[in-house]
């Protein structure tokens, strides 16, 4: 995916894939994980997302990875945070109390930073890649988070030739060959939400499941 065409929809206001809202699912199912306070969670291509502000009410440290600079702005001002501005290798970090934002290439961060965070959120990231650079990105991120790491991935399934991508559809059987080299991958809940998603109905679809995952680090053997 060019990084270009994600600028671009920033640029334009073409985020219909940003909610107005927390994501209920985050909600139901984070507390689930049982991970300890205070433990840095990575949010992959986090855009200006509302979950962020949550995960921080819950006691968490969180890593927002985002390459609009619009988006990431965006989300301190809506929520009101003066950020203080620096820069790495990395790109440039916004940080404001827990949570701390890269305006960068996800693909930049290096396993020293993965390795810090022992939460990953994944709601937009997975769903944003094409199926080629899906592999590199489950790769250079999962295998590298902390030992211990537990996670939430949402994906989104529905008939791939009704619609183009992004978001794309990712089936179960390709999540469990994504992960399967280094995590496990739990499907915890599928449900249909086309009738709640008018946008995609009008776009051609005429079925639409989100799929919930439970990720951690596979057992060595």
């Amino acid at each position: 995916m060019d990084a270009e065409f994600w600028l671009e929809r920033w640029r334009e206001g073409q985020t219909g894939f940003h909610l107005q809202r927390v994501t209920p699912l985050l909600q139901k199912y984070w507390p689930t994980l049982e991970i300890p306070a205070g433990s840095r969670v990575l949010v992959p291509l986090c855009g200006k997302s509302l979950d962020m502000a949550w995960l921080a009410g819950q006691g968490f440290q969180v890593l927002g990875v985002e390459l609009s600079e619009l988006a990431v702005e965006a989300f301190f001002e809506e929520n009101k945070l003066r950020p203080e501005v620096s820069t790495s290798p990395f790109g440039k970090h916004y940080t404001a109390g827990a949570i701390e934002i890269i305006c960068g290439d996800i693909f930049g961060l290096d396993a020293q930073t993965l390795a810090n965070c022992v939460g990953v959120y994944d709601r937009a990231a997975l769903v944003a890649l094409p199926a080629d650079m899906r592999p590199r990105y489950v790769t250079h991120i999962y295998s590298q988070l902390a030992d211990s790491y537990q996670g939430l991935l949402l994906t989104l399934e529905y008939e791939q030739s009704q619609m183009d991508g992004p978001p794309f559809s990712v089936a179960e059987d390709e999540v469990q060959a994504l992960f399967s080299k280094h995590s496990d991958a739990r499907l915890t809940d599928r449900r249909s939400i086309l009738e709640k998603e008018p946008k995609f109905k009008a776009r051609g679809l005429t079925s639409l499941d989100t799929a919930v995952y439970q990720l951690s680090r596979k057992a060595s053997t």
